[in-house]
C-alpha cells in the first residue's frame, strides 16, 4: 500500500499570525494509505494545519506539495478530484436538502448526466451509512451524528483520494462517535482512501490512527502511537498517559480484539 512518493509532503512550513507563531518550520510526510491523526493542545494551530495542507490556507513560509505538486498550483478541478474536507460542524448548507448537498460538487466538477449525478449521490448516502429516506430531509431535521455522516457523503461525492476531517465526532455521543471512527476505518480498508484526521478524540486517536502528529512548542512530533507513549516530551507524556488516555486506550484495546474475534 505504501508508495515511496509521499501522497503528501510538507517543508518548512511556518504560520505566523501578528507576533506569534504557531507553526515553526515544520516538516512531515504522509504515505498513501494511511490515516494520520493531527491533535495538540489549544492554540497549537491544528485546524490551521488542516488548512494549511488543503491550500484553504497560505503559509507565511514552506509548502505543501500533493503528489509532488506545490497544493497551491492545483486547478479547482484537480482539486475536487484528489481531496475532501470534512469541516468541524458539518457545513452543509440549510436550504437544500440531504440529497441536494451531496450533489453540489457532482453538478459543479463531474460533468455527469443528471440522472448518474443522483445515482452517485444516493450510494454516497448508504456509503456513509445513511438510511435512504434521510435523502429529503433537510439539515435541521437531523440529529449531529446524521449531519457528520451527511456531509461526509458530500466529501465522498468525487471519489476523492485524500479525506481531510476537522474533529469528525466532536459534540457526538460516544456510541454515535465509536460508530463514525468504524465509519473512517471501514472507508480506509475498503477504498484506500488516505485520511488526515484533527480530533481530540482520543478514542479516535488510539482506535484508527496508524500514526499521530502531535503539534506541541510549534514544533510536530510524528509517530505511531506505541512511539508517542515513550516520549518525555512533558505536554505528550500527560496527554497520553493521563486517566481518560489509559480509558481511551483499553477501550480500543478491547475493540481491537472484538473486531479480530469477529473476523
Amino acid at each position: 500500500m505504501k508508495t515511496t512518493e509521499p501522497i503528501i509532503s510538507a517543508r518548512g512550513i511556518v504560520n505566523r499570525f501578528g507576533k506569534q507563531t504557531v507553526h515553526d518550520n515544520i516538516d512531515f510526510d504522509i504515505q498513501a494509505g494511511e490515516i494520520i491523526g493531527i491533535a495538540g493542545g489549544s492554540g497549537s494551530g491544528k485546524s490551521v494545519l488542516l488548512k494549511t495542507l488543503t491550500g484553504l490556507h497560505r503559509p507565511d513560509r514552506g509548502e505543501v506539495l500533493l503528489y509532488g505538486k506545490p497544493v497551491g498550483t492545483l486547478e479547482p478541478e484537480e482539486k475536487a478530484a484528489l481531496i475532501g474536507v470534512l469541516f468541524q460542524q458539518g457545513a452543509l448548507f440549510s436550504s437544500l436538502s440531504v440529497a441536494q448537498n451531496v450533489l453540489l460538487p457532482l453538478r459543479q466538477y463531474s460533468g455527469l448526466p443528471p440522472p448518474e449525478q443522483e445515482k452517485l449521490a444516493a450510494l454516497k448516502l448508504e456509503l456513509a451509512g445513511l438510511p435512504a429516506d434521510s435523502s429529503t430531509k433537510f439539515p435541521a431535521q437531523l440529529s449531529g451524528g446524521m449531519v457528520k455522516r451527511a456531509a461526509l457523503a458530500r466529501t465522498l461525492a468525487l471519489d476523492p483520494r485524500i479525506l481531510f476531517l476537522d474533529e469528525p465526532t466532536s459534540d457526538l455521543d460516544p456510541l454515535i462517535a465509536s460508530s463514525i471512527d468504524a465509519l473512517i476505518l471501514q472507508l480506509n480498508r475498503s477504498l484506500g482512501i488516505t485520511v488526515v484526521v484533527v480530533t481530540h478524540d482520543l478514542t479516535t486517536l488510539f482506535t484508527v490512527c496508524h500514526r499521530v502528529a502531535i503539534l506541541v512548542e510549534q514544533k510536530i512530533v510524528i509517530d505511531t502511537l506505541d512511539g508517542l507513549m515513550k516520549s518525555r516530551q512533558p505536554w505528550i507524556r500527560e496527554f497520553l498517559h493521563n486517566p481518560r488516555a489509559q480509558g481511551a486506550l483499553k477501550a480500543s484495546q478491547q475493540s481491537h480484539k472484538g473486531t479480530h474475534h469477529g473476523n
